[in-house]
């Protein structure tokens, strides 16, 4: 970390969490960050499934959006998505797993290198991180391992709306005998054209689901490509429908 990170003063934490300054540090670095409530994160107040609690971040109308961040500050693993918007709407809809009561923030960075970030504490029971995938449990996860399933929809101002869900369990390496195992990159393209990247972390719910809005239109296909920390590859096309 350079001395001028180290230096920065972020803004009080609204929120009041222990960690708040530590993960700034390791995400925004030096760039300027403020919290903005125009910002739209969508999630309910209490996790009734600490395994798969779903998280809707939505900068659409705020400008252009280099990168969208995803993150629950007291998860044993914080980070769930890092996600770049190269040719698609500013919009991520994931699901992830909490470990506790916690603060629950969605971040993006807008084309002058400004952080936004806006959060609320969420209520969840414990072991969201440290219980075995259920598909651990049945024995049946190899079988499955990287189906795809999903499909798009036309959208509005050129933006299709898909939705995927990866076949992965996800481990997070605190289920004991089970080493960390997950998905780490994905990406979305078409014809060529890159249309977003990720960056995964185990703290993203067992089979995770994604919802993007690439810009894609009636008749386009989409390939989805995905690669986990083993250095498998999966892949799949999904092609935007006439509406």
């Amino acid at each position: 970390m350079t001395e001028q990170a180290a230096s920065t003063a972020y803004p009080a934490d609204p929120l009041g969490s222990p960690m708040w300054e530590a993960h700034a540090r390791m995400i925004f670095e030096h760039d300027p960050v403020r919290f903005e409530p125009a910002l739209k994160l969508s999630m309910p107040q209490i996790a009734e499934d600490q395994h798969r609690f779903p998280v809707a971040l939505d900068a659409r109308g705020l400008g252009e959006v280099k990168r969208m961040v995803i993150f629950a500050d007291l998860n044993p693993i914080p980070l769930a998505a890092d996600y770049r918007p190269i040719a698609a709407a500013p919009y991520l809809a994931i699901r992830i797993k909490l470990d506790q009561r916690t603060p629950v923030r969605g971040a993006v960075q807008m084309a002058d290198g400004t952080w936004l970030v806006n959060g609320a504490w969420v209520d969840a029971a414990g072991g969201g991180c440290s219980a075995p995938p259920v598909s651990r449990v049945r024995g049946d996860w190899a079988q499955h391992l990287g189906e795809i399933r999903g499909g798009a929809w036309p959208g509005e101002h050129g933006a299709a709306r898909l939705r995927f869900v990866i076949r992965h369990p996800m481990d997070t390496g605190f289920v004991a005998n089970i080493p960390t195992y997950n998905l780490e990159t994905l990406s979305l393209s078409s014809a060529g054209k890159v249309l977003g990247t990720m960056e995964i972390w185990a703290a993203m719910s067992e089979d995770p689901a994604f919802t993007l809005m690439p810009m894609a239109t009636t008749g386009e296909a989409m390939t989805i490509a995905a690669r986990d920390t083993n250095g498998r590859d999966y892949t799949a096309t999904v092609t935007v429908p006439a509406s």
